[in-house]
């Protein structure tokens, strides 16, 4: 078999398997196909983005004035698409100079869901809209399931706007200059019940270090500072959920949960 079509076989296998939901080394099939080959086979990467560094982060001005002034552009937002537009002019959070477009929201301005996730992730950095890539299909079919979805009944948001690099998981500091705005969309949301979707979203919303397969599942009542209340659920991310479908029995539990809590509020009847 010659490089070039043991490389083809070779890529075709690992994109099957990630479409089934598999996670697939790359590195190993780096070492099971020569180097040559298989660059041709891979798209070409896209030109770094500039990145905040650690010792730039002065340019930005303190924490605590990050923060302050955030709190000031989210209290004077009004409507969801001021509150946006806040967002997508403030330079206070370091993960903004790396990114291409700032991810607010989609969905539905007032649905009686709310949805909260982790961040942008490559697809979202490059479309500026939550949960458009692999993990956000999966994320539209469990809501679907529950007869939830972005274009009536469910607004999607996370807790940070901007792609950290590298796709790492946001820092503490890249966390509490969004919150305020987090906070704000809840406000001016009012919804009836919040889905945190991911470890890294429920343990910022609900400050804990708790991990995500703790708190799943386990409804908890979320105060904004401004005094607005929704039940919170935490869920499996969809991302995690198509590196171990094993956990997809737990996550349709919770979706179940959420049904259940939505139908005793009034806000959902099934279908």
């Amino acid at each position: 078999m010659s490089h070039s079509l043991e490389e083809t076989h070779l890529t075709a296998l690992a994109e099957w398997w990630e479409e089934m939901g598999v996670e697939v080394d790359r590195s190993a099939l780096k070492q099971a196909a020569p180097a040559k080959t298989l660059k041709a086979h891979q798209e070409p990467a896209a030109a770094p983005a500039p990145v905040a560094t650690r010792s730039s982060l002065g340019k930005l001005g303190s924490l605590e004035a990050r923060v302050a002034a955030a709190q000031s552009l989210a209290a004077n937002a009004q409507t969801l698409d001021a509150l946006k537009e806040a967002i997508e002019g403030y330079e206070g959070c370091p993960l903004k100079a790396g990114a291409n477009k700032t991810v607010v929201f989609d969905g539905v301005q007032g649905a009686p869901v709310m949805v909260i996730g982790e961040g942008a992730g490559g697809t979202e950095d490059q479309v500026g809209l939550p949960f458009v890539g692999k993990a956000g299909k999966l994320l539209d079919r469990m809501l679907a399931s529950i007869g939830l979805s972005r274009e009536t009944n469910t607004f999607i948001t996370n807790v940070t706007y901007w792609r950290p690099p590298g796709n790492r998981n946001p820092e503490a500091d890249e966390l509490a200059v969004c919150r305020p705005f987090v906070d704000r969309m809840v406000e001016l949301g009012a919804p009836k019940l919040i889905i945190s979707a991911g470890g890294v979203s429920a343990k910022s919303l609900l400050e804990t270090k708790t991990g995500i397969m703790r708190l799943r599942g386990k409804p908890v009542q979320y105060i904004t500072p401004g005094g607005v209340s929704a039940p919170l659920v935490p869920i499996f991310h969809p991302a995690y959920l198509l590196r171990r479908p094993q956990d997809k029995s737990r996550a349709w539990r919770d979706l179940l949960l959420i049904q259940k809590l939505l139908a005793a509020d009034g806000a959902f009847s099934s279908h």
